[in-house]
This record gives structure tokens, sequence and C-alpha cells, in this order.
């Protein structure tokens, strides 16, 4: 996931997608013109995976009916895939042409080089009450939010349910004990080729090893925010791994090495008995043809009342001066009609609560009902600590090896680069 490190980039498909529409006569982002009108200038991540589902279809679709209503503000629309955007707004940055209002994964960065408003800023009372607390707080950077979420996911535990049959066991495992008694159960029926899947390695080793640190009572960082990563309760979360699963061969020979997207693949074949997923896994295991089921991730001692949060974000930039403009489109932006139909559009979760009432009260989501009832209490990266970024890079690319090296010494070189990159920013 690169820079955004809790972006569902790495969920949605991208289509290189740089175009425009909604344009008027009115100024290109440096004030307004002669008769008052204003162009706000919007640039969105692309989530569709073929021309039928490009996000901007959506967002021309809202710039049109927002400058119905508004005849005097219109939306330059520029939508551009994931693998593309971070860089192209970086070029939009560094030569001044910045847009008023960016849809991507990261907001950090933005609020350090004092770029953006605040939320409160460019968003009524109404519109920022409605936001699920959880999701507003992870947008805050020392307790100010900037960051104004815009789809979100939770992690579940997925499971083989043919597989679960076939080897007798009748509940997904709620502990940690439970997960190696089937996962052992599992590879002496010789049932999967990976019992469970634990992916380590670069695209998800800060995730996945999240996960199982909640767990244990751990985390990325301690409840004061500062960075824990060498937490007792951390070392010893990645020496059950390693004791439990990894050396009595119960998940992948080198889960350091091993992507999420590989772990997803194998339990889309039926080559894994359970795995810790999010909601694009359950397209991808419909279309396998597999009999899954999801419940909470399995804990130390039971399963986590929490799970990790994921959210993509928008931000608002100051420079061209549009406050009461970019307000204005935003809390249309954000009614009901609008984001439900985003988030239907792509089976993504909501991060409003009208909207989250709407889709659990449809019947007609029934298989994102277990990751609704996780969202309330998701919890989330350090994403306000603009630190994170260098972070997570760092974890990506050794954090895995903890379970097979020594977790202590692994952790606690993690630990002093994250107080590294904590000074240096």
């Amino acid at each position: 996931m690169n820079r955004r490190v809790v972006s569902l980039s790495a969920i949605c498909a991208v289509g290189a997608l740089a175009l425009t529409s909604c344009s008027s006569s009115g100024d290109k982002g440096g004030g307004k013109s002669a008769d008052g009108s204003v162009t706000l200038k919007l640039v969105a991540a692309d989530y569709g995976d073929k021309a039928t589902n490009a996000s901007k279809i959506y967002w021309d679709d809202v710039a049109k009916r927002f400058h119905a209503a508004n005849p005097k503000i219109a939306v330059d629309v520029q939508v551009i895939n994931w693998n593309d955007i971070d860089k192209q707004v970086k070029t939009m940055i560094q030569s001044g042409n910045m847009p008023d209002i960016l849809q991507t994964g990261g907001y950090a960065d933005k609020v350090a080089d004092d770029l953006l408003y605040k939320a409160s800023d460019v968003l009524s009372a109404d519109t920022q009450a409605n936001f699920m607390e959880t999701f507003a707080k992870a947008g805050q950077v020392d307790g100010t939010q900037y960051g104004i979420p815009f789809v979100s996911s939770a992690r579940a535990f997925f499971y083989n349910k043919k597989i679960f049959s076939q080897a007798g066991i009748a509940a997904p495992p709620k502990t940690w004990d439970e997960v190696k008694a089937d996962a052992r159960i599992i590879k002496d029926k010789k049932l999967a080729a990976t019992p469970y899947a634990l992916p380590l390695g670069p695209e998800e080793a800060q995730g996945e090893g999240m996960m199982w640190e909640l767990g244990n009572g751990g985390g990325w960082t301690d409840s004061a925010g500062k960075y824990a990563i060498n937490s007792q309760a951390n070392i010893d979360t990645f020496s059950w791994l390693k004791s439990n699963l990894v050396d009595p061969g119960l998940t992948y020979a080198n889960p350091a090495t091993t992507d999420r997207k590989t772990a997803f693949a194998d339990f889309a074949a039926g080559k894994v008995g359970m795995l810790n997923g999010h909601p694009s896994l359950i397209q991808m295991a419909k279309d396998g043809g597999i009999d899954y089921g999801v419940a909470p991730i399995p804990g130390k001692t039971g399963p986590l009342s929490n799970t990790l949060g994921v959210a993509d974000w928008l931000m608002a930039f100051k420079k061209n001066g549009h406050q009461d403009e970019i307000k204005k489109f935003l809390d249309f932006a954000y009614t009901k009609d609008n984001t439900l139909k985003f988030d239907e559009m792509y089976n993504l979760m909501p991060v409003t609560k009208d909207t989250l009432q709407a889709m659990t009260g449809s019947g007609t989501h029934k298989d994102l009902e277990p990751f609704f009832a996780l969202l309330p209490n998701a919890s989330f990266y350090p994403l306000g600590d603009t630190a994170w970024d260098a972070v997570s890079a760092e974890i990506k690319k050794s954090g895995g090896t903890a379970i097979k090296d020594d977790p202590a010494k692994v952790l606690g070189d993690l630990q002093k680069k994250a107080e590294d990159a904590v000074a240096d920013k």
C-alpha cells in the first residue's frame, strides 16, 4: 500500500483515468471570476476495475447535480488510479497547482506542511456529527480533525466451511489455542495446503501483525499514542506465532515473504483453511465457489471486541481560498444518498451514521453484517502521526521476520527506528 498505509487502495483495483468534467467559465483555482462564479478542483482516486464502474462516473454525477443546485460553483473532476495518485498529487503540490479537494488514502503529511483546512472549517456541524466517532478521531492530528473519512473497511476472521466440516470442527475458533488446534487437525487430515494463512510479507506486515497484537492487548502504539513496538505483549505475540503456527508447519513456510494477495488467492482457491480478511475477500470467495464463514478475530483468551479499521480520506486545501464553496460541496457530497450510492457501488463500508443505518436496515447487505458490527469499535494505525508513513515502511520491510528470528531483537530494532522517525519529523 506504499504511502497509503491504511488505505483501501490495496482492496480496490486500478485503471488510469485522468479525466475532467463539469468545467465552467468560472475561475480555475485562483479566486472568483467577475460574476462571482468559482470552479473547485476535485482530485479523487479510482476504485473501479473497468470503465463501467470507474469512480469518474460517480463523481461526474455528484458534480453535475451539485452545480445544478449551485449555479455559481462548478466542480472540475479529475480521477486518477491508485498507483499514480500520490505521485501526481505530489507534483501538483510542488508546482503550486493544488486541488481544492483531494480524496485519497492519507492526510497527515499534508497537515505537517500546513496545507489543509480543519474539518470544522469546511463541514457543517450536522455533517461533522454524522461521522462515526472512531473514524472522526482517526482523522485527528494533535486533537484537531483534518482528515475527513470517506470510506472504510474492517477486518474479520474467514474460514472454509467445507474444510471445517470435513475436519469435524463445529465452530470457528475463538482463541489462539483453538486456532492452533483446528489448524493441526486440518494439517493432519491433509484438508488444506495451508491450515492458517499468515501473510507477514511487505504488503501486509503492519496489518496482520497489528491484528494479532490486538489479540494480546498490544499494538504498534500504547494508550498514550507513543510507539510501543517492542512491548512485552507484542514480543509475546510474535513468539507465540513462531512456536505455535510457524515452527509446526501450520502456516506458510516463510510468512515474512508472503503477501496478503497470495493468502486471499489461496483461500479463494480452496487451499487455505482460515485467515484474517476484509470484505473484498467475500466476492473472491464467491467467485471461487468457496462456502465461507465470517467470525470475530480470535484473541489470546477470546475473540476481539475490536478489530483493525481501515479508511480512505478526503481533505480540503487552503491555498485557493475557496472555504465557503468547499463547505457547500462537502455538505452536499456527504448526504446519505450520495455516500450510500458510493458504498454500494463498490461494496465498501460507510463512515457516516445515517448510511450505516441504511445499509444495516435494508436487508440487502447480509454478507457485510459481521463487518458492520465491528466498525464502531475499530482500532486504527496512528494515522495522525506524521512519522507513521516511515515507521510503517520499516515494519513492512522487516516486521515479518519476528516470526523466524528473535522477536525481541526484531521489534526492538523497529522501535529504535520509530523513535528516530519521531525525532526527525
